[in-house]
């Protein structure tokens, strides 16, 4: 029996030194692993104990883990998790498969003509992104993987009803809009974390999924998922989206993270997954 576990990165797993939360007193504050470094300085943090727990999930012979990522091929490969690497990842939203570290061509061909049947070209999205932005609070405006497009803000002056705006003129064109942080993201619907997890259960013969996730764009994540996850901060949490399979989770920061690893370590070992 296989299960496969995939699970978003940023505020799901690893979260940076402003996602934290670290809310307790300093003493009784968790160890922290810096998982990744960016231009010589420390960028991500798990708790020790997720690390080490995320070491032997990635051990245990019953389980695929799966990072999966709405980053690019070159912002994920910056991580570096404990224990043995990930033979699988799904980068750029599900519009990427690694495979040993390498992308898949035939999935890239797969996600090329579902975008071209299904959403207005990147071209046109990307144009009015950035035509409609003000440069009092745009910071940067970027395109990853010739896939989509994302816009760095000061997200405290951004008008609400701005991105209200903007997220209905992307939907009628089949994009979908996401806030996460200071970023605004614009995704090509049919590009999505699911179609890819269910490439991957399909290539190891998982016979249930596992998932884990905080934004928008992990929503049809953790719908496909036999069994899911949210933390009690990001997207979903404000809206307070949740479906049966989906726990809930009350704790926010870096130690949901801790709790979800602890998730999947006890859902792998009650599905009957061989221990590590």
């Amino acid at each position: 029996m296989t299960v496969l576990v995939a699970s978003d990165l940023d505020r799901t797993l690893i979260y940076s030194t402003a996602a934290l939360g670290l809310t307790m007193p300093d003493p009784v504050a968790p160890r922290l692993l810096c998982v990744e470094v960016h231009e010589s300085k420390p960028l991500s943090y798990m708790t020790e104990t997720a690390a080490g727990l995320l070491a032997e999930l990635s051990a245990d012979p019953g389980a695929v883990f799966v990072p999966t990522t709405t980053r690019t091929r070159k912002q994920y490969q910056r991580i570096r998790f404990p224990g043995r690497p990930a033979k699988y990842a799904i980068c750029a939203n599900g519009g990427q498969l690694l495979v040993d570290g390498v992308p898949d061509r035939d999935w890239r061909r797969q996600v090329a003509a579902r975008l071209a049947a299904e959403s207005v070209p990147l071209e046109e999205m990307n144009a009015h992104l950035t035509s409609v932005a003000d440069p009092a609070w745009l910071r940067k405006a970027r395109v990853a993987e010739d896939l989509f497009a994302y816009l760095v803000v000061e997200r405290a002056l951004v008008p609400e009803e701005w991105i209200k705006a903007l997220t209905e003129w992307s939907e009628a064109r089949g994009w979908t809009i996401s806030l996460q942080g200071r970023k605004i993201y614009a995704v090509p619907r049919p590009l999505t974390k699911s179609a890819a997890m269910r490439e991957v259960a399909e290539r190891t013969g998982a016979t249930s999924t596992l998932a884990a996730g905080d934004s928008l764009l992990d929503a049809d994540l953790l719908l496909a998922a036999d069994t899911a996850w949210r933390p009690g901060h990001g997207e979903l949490a404000d809206a307070g989206w949740t479906a049966p399979h989906v726990t809930a989770l009350a704790q926010a920061g870096v130690l949901a993270g801790e709790e979800i690893v602890r998730a999947f370590t006890r859902e792998v070992a009650r599905r009957g997954a061989p221990a590590a």
